[in-house]
């Protein structure tokens, strides 16, 4: 197989032929010539490169008795490329971007019809300001009956992970209603949420399906979304690493019988309201370009949350899980709603990350833990603020 290379220059002169020629040979043996090489060249050390694995490239920098100067140079001249795919650790420089091409494609996808189950939606495309009342709020309350006080199309983006009917302990929620039961409460909260929610505003859900009981949740409230006119954006697995294959139980051992499948993920379904493209300012977006491009990558390797002992709360997605949702699908002073909010990790994330939140939740003794939350991100960030 003929593999093709991007090749990057350095200048020997500025560095010692001696000092280039160690670089160059512990280079080749560190790292397949699969993935990249350098060779002398006259004047120059050239570093040819397919993909490459840059944590470890950073580790293998300071190994070497090279001058600092060299070291930063070898690295920051692949690091500065801006242009690569990603596949697990290692950046692809080299034909990341190529696809089948399809001739016609715009034709073609006309013809086929984009979203064709939400076209015909009756949603305003007029949208409202969220009364200053209930701006950057932690509300204790039913979410159904508050939900009625807010204006149709104020909210920007809702992100959330409702209780999941699996038995555990919430404070004030029984967690183990008939699945019609929960399904129709829940959706009756989902509709309400849309209905607050701006044209073009996205509706994010974390959700988990309860493979003991054979329910596909995300396939269900899936089915719901399309059901009421919202887009399908896409679907994120939120890869745990066997946090969830603890269990020791394999259904019907070694037989076909009845074998029980495990899994290490959960779900990140994306809903937009009436249109794909999200209204906001070019100066708000705050993702950066490394950002971007690894979290495009519709498979996110985040660990759980360890401190639900801590904040007393059974079922706590990480900070680091919110804040990917909100950079990547949200602008900065946008509103961001949870109707679920438990602890408050979004809301805290929210004001973290320069939005307004508003964060309702049934339980008193949560509210109380998402305010102590917001207030001491917010006395962290003075201090840091003094001390710079």
């Amino acid at each position: 197989m003929m593999i093709t290379y991007r090749n990057e220059k350095l200048n020997v002169s500025l560095y010692g032929n001696d000092e280039c020629k160690l670089l160059k040979n512990a280079f080749n043996v560190a790292f397949p010539k699969t993935d990249a090489y350098m060779n002398l060249k006259e004047e120059t050390l050239n570093i040819n490169l397919y993909q490459l694995d840059m944590i470890k490239y950073r580790e293998f920098m300071t190994t070497l008795d090279i001058s600092d100067s060299l070291k930063n140079a070898a690295f920051e001249i692949v690091d500065k490329i801006g242009s690569y795919g990603l596949k697990g650790n290692k950046r692809h420089f080299v034909g990341f971007n190529a696809e089948r091409k399809v001739s016609n494609r715009k034709a073609k996808e006309k013809n086929r019809g984009k979203h064709y189950y939400a076209n015909d939606n009756f949603f305003s495309k007029t949208n409202n300001q969220l009364p200053l009342e209930f701006e950057n709020k932690i509300v204790c309350a039913d979410s159904l009956n508050f939900l009625k006080n807010l204006p149709d199309n104020c909210i920007d983006i809702i992100f959330t992970s409702p209780p999941y009917n699996f038995g555990l302990e919430y404070n004030d929620h029984e967690d183990t209603a008939s699945w019609n039961a929960y399904f129709e409460k829940l959706f009756n909260i989902f509709k309400e949420c849309i209905r607050v929610l701006k044209y073009g505003g996205r509706f994010v859900v974390n959700v988990q399906p309860l493979y003991s009981d054979y329910i596909p949740a995300h396939h269900i409230i899936g089915n719901f979304f399309m059901e009421n006119k919202m887009i399908w954006k896409g679907e994120i697995l939120w890869e745990k690493n066997n946090y969830n294959c603890k269990m020791c139980s394999y259904g019907s051992w070694k037989s076909p019988s009845s074998p029980y499948l495990k899994y290490t993920w959960e779900f990140i379904e994306v809903y937009c309201k009436g249109d794909l493209k999200k209204a906001g300012k070019t100066a708000d977006a705050d993702i950066s370009a490394e950002e971007f491009k690894s979290w495009v990558v519709a498979k996110w390797s985040i660990a759980p949350e360890r401190r639900m002992k801590e904040f007393g709360h059974p079922a706590m997605f990480p900070e680091s899980l919110v804040e990917r949702v909100l950079k990547l699908f949200s602008f900065k002073n946008d509103i961001v709603l949870d109707p679920f909010n438990g602890v408050g990790t979004t809301t805290v994330v929210a004001k973290k990350n320069g939005r307004r939140y508003i964060g309702i939740d049934i339980s008193k003794e949560y509210c109380n833990t998402a305010e102590k939350r917001i207030s001491d991100s917010e006395s962290l960030q003075q201090n840091l603020f003094k001390e710079t």
